[in-house]
């Protein structure tokens, strides 16, 4: 029976780290669940929660992860994980949003505090802060679940709040 893990290595990014990384677990019988890879700015961070062979130790894998060819000054942990991996009805997202604009202070606060008032649960974020303007330009994009009967109000709330921020803002329903 394998064992529930939350795998974590951060450092700095270069081509092929997914493959490198997803191909040694793949090698060590590791099966992958929720997975996230994202560049932040000249770093990497990938994330994953994994199936873990009982014949492993957590240690070992992560001592197999750090060692691997190119994995520097890369931080790796591999730590047991006692929640369920397979998240609930409001782990699943059923729209995609996107705001784009200039970069201002309290941005993301205020759009998650909308979230919240509405019972959405963002699902995965991600923001982007792009060369040009005083400020930068400015991209956050959100993949929230929003309960069906409060989604137009949800949506139209968040529409309000992106235009006082001078932002456009843009959706898309996800069929479930």
């Amino acid at each position: 029976m394998a064992k529930n893990a939350l795998i974590s290595v951060v450092g700095p990014d270069r081509q092929g780290m997914i493959a490198d990384l997803a191909g040694r677990l793949f090698d060590l019988e590791v099966n992958l669940g929720d997975t996230t890879f994202a560049v932040l700015g000249e770093m990497a961070e990938f994330t994953c929660l994994a199936d873990i062979p009982e014949q492993h130790k957590l240690s070992d894998i992560e001592r197999e992860l750090s060692a691997m060819p190119g994995m520097g000054d890369s931080k790796v942990s591999v730590t047991g994980f006692e929640l369920g991996p397979v998240h609930a009805e409001s782990g699943h997202i059923t729209h995609r949003v996107e705001l784009s604009g200039e970069d201002r202070p309290g941005l993301i606060a205020r759009l998650a505090e909308v979230f919240g008032q509405f019972g959405a649960n963002i699902v995965r974020m991600n923001s982007e802060r792009l060369p040009g303007g005083d400020s930068g330009h400015y991209i956050t994009r959100f993949a929230v679940f929003v309960p069906e009967r409060r989604a137009h109000a949800c949506l139209a709330t968040v529409a309000n709040t992106a235009g006082e921020l001078r932002m456009t803002f843009h959706y898309e329903e996800v069929d479930v």
